[in-house]
């Protein structure tokens, strides 16, 4: 299974496409990255601005052809600060839906925290001793605790670097009064998080994001050395930070602009961010950090994985897209997989043996058959009624590989297998074509039979016969031994829309 796992920042957008494997390992297939700076402004005036959604739109765009490019099975997307906070942040991401199709979640702080703090204790081995975690972001900043890998605290303040730069960053280079001020805005905010972590023995500081990547590679190259192609577990000094923070403070736009490793789109936010982590590492008295490359979009990827394990798993075992969303609709609604599974082959039986009296094709086949499993996921509200719900879930549980009409179709099926039949002016069926119209009754008639003939839902029945001559059908079961009373009661009751449509008799039996 491929899957594109988004993180709309308030500095950057990210995207990373993985290939998982059915054992919940994955491989990364590509990366994208644009800094859009959607926070840029909206953070103080609560509001996007037009130009940055039409920037992000532009880059969301790029993105989804990147990963159909990649054949992406699913896109799962994030929102954070930027977007949380802006009051028109809901109208952005219903542009997103409407205009590329991509669901997006808009997260807490609490919720980016944690899904940061778990693509970090999968990057790197945390397992001795305490851990102090930061990620600094474009509108805020994540903070946790994690004591051999396990995350004890985890926190989400309003100190990204385009919100510290807009609020107290004004001149070039800044001024003493300016650093001072920040320093003690950090002092108020992070007292509680200094207080716990001075409570603990914190071995180690682990730090991610763009921004502590960037101060990563300029510390690197300050002595004319050289930063590795990957910054990924990279140990830094305090005083290498020290260094980048004062060469930093001390310089304008312009000289920083010169700085080997900076990169040029974090000329305005590298200060704030090297003060802020040199801030942090003073405070908790720490010699030293480590860089970690996974931020918030491979967590959302392992988020992924542990929430849908059993669909990456089909992804893997069932090659057809359309049964292998058929199967995880009904997954995903706790549908009673055994009774569904017989339904569905006692109709397949059904609709083959039938052939010559309905004159239907592969494609109705398939329709009856998906119909089959889903036909009781309506039970996943209520047991009463449970046909209609059955009608409204399949309508509206995004079933990949179908066109409209087909769902619509096959949610009929569903809707008939019980109660009253089909009728031509039935909503449900309004919008099929008058081909696929006529087949509803013979298939509601089938799916009704073979949903009978599992009334216990015991899979009693092991075979299904379909005989007779004219109007005189007979259809038989054989069992195994096991008693059928049950299931041929109730195909006899169920058995009166196959008689109608197909102007019979039917009878049933036991076959030896």
């Amino acid at each position: 299974m491929k899957v594109a796992a988004i993180d709309i920042g308030s500095n950057s957008i990210h995207m990373v496409v993985a290939r998982i494997d059915a054992h919940g390992h994955f491989t990364l297939l590509d990366r994208a990255k644009e800094m859009v700076r959607l926070g840029k402004g909206s953070l103080a005036a609560r509001a996007l601005s037009r130009d940055a959604m039409q920037a992000g739109m532009q880059t969301l765009a790029t993105f989804k052809r990147l990963a159909d490019t990649q054949q992406a099975d699913r896109v799962v997307a994030v929102a954070t600060s930027a977007v949380r906070e802006a009051k028109n942040g809901g109208d952005f991401i219903a542009q997103i839906g409407r205009e590329l199709g991509i669901h997006v979640d808009l997260i807490t702080g609490r919720e980016e925290a944690r899904l940061i703090h778990l693509a970090v204790t999968n990057a790197l081995d945390l397992r001795e001793g305490w851990t102090a975690l930061v990620d600094i972001g474009g509108g805020s900043v994540e903070l946790g605790l994690a004591d051999r890998g396990v995350v004890k605290v985890q926190e989400s303040l309003k100190l990204g670097v385009l919100r510290l730069a807009e609020r107290f960053l004004a001149h070039e280079p800044p001024t003493r009064d300016e650093v001072e001020a920040l320093e003690e805005y950090l002092d108020r905010q992070l007292a509680a998080f200094f207080k716990r972590a001075r409570g603990i023995e914190v071995a180690r500081l682990v730090a991610t994001s763009g921004t502590v990547l960037n101060l990563a590679a300029i510390a690197l190259q300050m002595d004319g050395g050289a930063a590795p192609e990957r910054l990924h577990g990279v140990t830094l000094r305090a005083k290498d930070i020290q260094r980048v923070r004062k060469l930093v403070v001390r310089s304008d736009r312009d000289e920083r602009q010169r700085l080997p490793g900076l990169d040029r789109r974090r000329v305005d936010t590298i200060v704030p961010g090297a003060i802020l982590l040199d801030h942090v590492m003073r405070r908790l008295e720490l010699p030293e950090l480590v860089t970690c490359e996974w931020a918030l979009r491979e967590g959302v990827l392992l988020d992924f994985i542990r929430r849908h394990g059993r669909e990456i798993e089909e992804n893997e075992t069932i090659a057809d897209p359309r049964r292998r969303s058929v199967l995880h609709l009904g997954r995903r609604l706790n549908f009673e997989e055994g009774h569904s599974q017989q339904v569905a082959r006692l109709a397949v039986a059904l609709f083959d043996q039938t052939a010559e009296r309905h004159g239907l094709g592969p494609r109705e086949r398939e329709w009856l058959e998906y119909a089959a499993l889903l036909h009781d996921v309506g039970n996943h509200i209520a047991h009463a009624r449970h046909h209609r719900h059955s009608y409204y879930l399949i309508v509206h549980g995004e079933l990949l590989g179908f066109d409209p009409k087909e769902i619509c179709l096959i949610a009929a099926l569903a809707r008939y297998h019980r109660k009253a039949g089909p009728k031509e002016d039935d909503e449900e069926l309004a919008t099929l074509t008058d081909g696929m119209r006529a087949a509803v009754p013979p298939l509601a008639a089938l799916l009704r039979v073979a949903d009978a003939l599992d009334r216990s839902h015991f899979g009693v029945v092991r075979e299904v016969t379909v005989g007779g001559r004219g109007k005189d059908v007979k259809i038989g079961v054989r069992t195994a031994g096991n008693d059928a009373e049950l299931e041929l009661w109730a195909a006899g009751r169920k058995a009166d829309i196959f008689e109608q449509v197909f102007d019979v008799h039917v009878s049933l039996q036991v076959e030896e």
